[in-house]
């Protein structure tokens, strides 16, 4: 069936006001210096008006050999650490992130995905903004190949964000 133009306009007016609103309740940060983001916000904002932009992070749920975890878009799994509070400041610098690099930038949500938590970020120890979800920093581990999982368990304190087919949106 295909749109008129007044539809189509009226779609367009629908997604303007929904990113205005999106903007507006993303710029304030709480007292613990994190800025949740809402699912729905990354979706919105990563789509808006030509796509990803420098500085955004696409993230994505990959099935791996244990199962569906969250991963980069270029194919990167994350992790949490076990030494970080939720909207505490991240525990892992100097050595310890020189092998765990902290996932910065400004966070999306794949638009093939419905994430079940809230992506947001956290500033690191230089001040740049790290990528939280539900409140934990995200971090890679160096070297990885894509999709897979190694670093999963690594000293008791590293673990992959782990979701489920469900969180895939369907078509």
């Amino acid at each position: 069936m295909r749109k008129t133009g007044w539809a189509a306009a009226a779609g367009l007016g629908s997604l303007v006001l929904l990113l205005t609103a999106c903007g507006s309740s993303g710029s304030s940060a709480s007292s613990s210096g994190s800025t949740p983001t809402t699912t729905a916000q990354a979706q919105a904002s990563g789509s808006a008006l030509g796509g990803i932009e420098p500085g955004d992070v696409v993230l994505i749920v990959q099935k791996s050999a244990i199962g569906y975890v969250l991963a980069e878009a270029n194919g990167q799994v994350v992790y949490t650490y076990g030494k970080d509070t939720k909207g505490g400041s991240p525990m892992c610098t100097g050595s310890c992130a020189a092998a765990w690099p902290a996932v910065t930038g400004k966070p999306l949500a794949s638009s093939a995905d419905k994430l079940p938590g809230t992506l947001g970020t956290v500033s690191d120890a230089n001040e740049a903004k790290q990528v939280t979800y539900d409140g934990l920093p995200l971090y890679t581990y160096k070297g990885a190949k894509v999709y897979v999982t190694t670093g999963n368990g690594v000293d008791g304190v590293w673990h992959v964000v782990k979701l489920s087919a469900g969180d895939i949106a369907s078509s």
